[in-house]
C-alpha cells in the first residue's frame, strides 16, 4: 500500500513534535518534512510534494489560511487540513474557502487525527465532530429566501439551471442524483458545476457549498 506523504506544520514545538510522534508508526502513513512558518510550509510543499498537510491556521508573517492559498495555487491536488485552537465561524470559513479540505481541532485525539488524513488523502473532504456541530447550527440559522428567483440573486452571473444544480449541491447531492433529479446526462451536470466553480471563483465542491449555503440555498 503506497504511504500517505504528510507534512506538519505548526510554529509551537511541542505541537509539532507530538503531531509527529504520533506519525512515526502508522503504517499507512510517512512524515516527510516539519516546518515552523507559512514560508517554510509552501517552500517544502514544492520541494516534497506531500499529499497531505497538516496546517497551522495562526502563524506570524505568512499564517495558514495565506499559505493554503500558496500551496494550492502551485498544487492543487495537495489535500489540507487545518489545526486550530480557533472555534470561531470566520476562522472556518476562511479555510474553507482557501480550499482546505478539513478542519480539526487542536484538542482531538489521535483516532480523528488519523481518520481525517485518511479521509483527505483519498480525496474527501472532512470536518470534526465539533466542527460539523459547528456548521450545522451556522446553516441553520442562516436559512433565508425560498423561491427559486430570491435564491439565484446572491448569483447573478450563474444561468438559471446552474442555480439549480448549485442549489442541489449545497443539499448533498452527487452528479448522479443531480442528474436523475434535472432530467439530464451526468455529464451535462458536470460540465455544469465546472461553469459553476468557474464562475463563482472556487476550487471545488466544498467551496462551492459553502458560498451557496451562505446565500441561502440548499436549505
Amino acid at each position: 500500500m503506497k504511504s500517505i506523504r504528510v507534512l506538519v506544520v505548526d510554529d509551537h514545538t511541542l505541537f509539532r513534535d507530538g503531531l509527529s510522534a504520533i506519525l512515526q508508526n502508522v503504517p499507512d502513513m510517512a512524515l516527510v518534512g516539519e516546518a515552523a512558518t507559512g514560508r517554510a510550509a509552501v517552500a517544502q510543499a514544492a520541494t516534497l510534494a506531500p499529499d497531505v498537510i497538516l496546517m497551522d491556521i495562526s502563524m506570524p508573517g505568512l499564517n495558514g489560511i495565506e499559505a493554503t492559498q500558496q500551496v494550492l495555487s502551485a498544487k492543487p491536488d495537495t489535500g489540507i487540513i487545518m489545526l486550530t485552537m480557533l472555534e470561531d465561524n470566520d476562522s472556518l470559513f476562511a479555510a474553507m474557502c482557501a480550499g482546505a479540505r478539513g478542519y480539526i481541532l487542536k484538542g482531538a485525539d489521535k483516532a480523528e487525527v488519523l481518520k481525517t488524513i485518511r479521509a483527505v488523502a483519498s480525496g474527501e473532504a472532512l470536518f470534526g465532530p465539533a466542527i460539523a456541530a459547528r456548521l450545522t447550527a451556522f446553516f441553520q440559522n442562516t436559512r433565508g429566501a425560498t423561491n427559486q428567483q430570491q435564491l439565484a440573486a446572491p448569483f447573478p452571473d450563474l444561468t438559471e439551471r446552474e442555480c439549480e444544480v448549485l442549489d442541489l449541491i449545497a443539499q448533498g447531492e452527487n452528479n448522479h442524483e443531480i442528474a436523475h433529479r434535472l432530467h439530464v446526462s451526468a455529464k451535462t451536470v458536470s460540465n455544469h458545476i465546472s461553469n459553476i466553480f468557474n464562475k463563482l471563483q472556487v476550487a471545488d465542491r466544498a467551496q462551492a457549498i459553502v458560498k451557496a449555503r451562505l446565500a441561502g440555498l440548499g436549505q
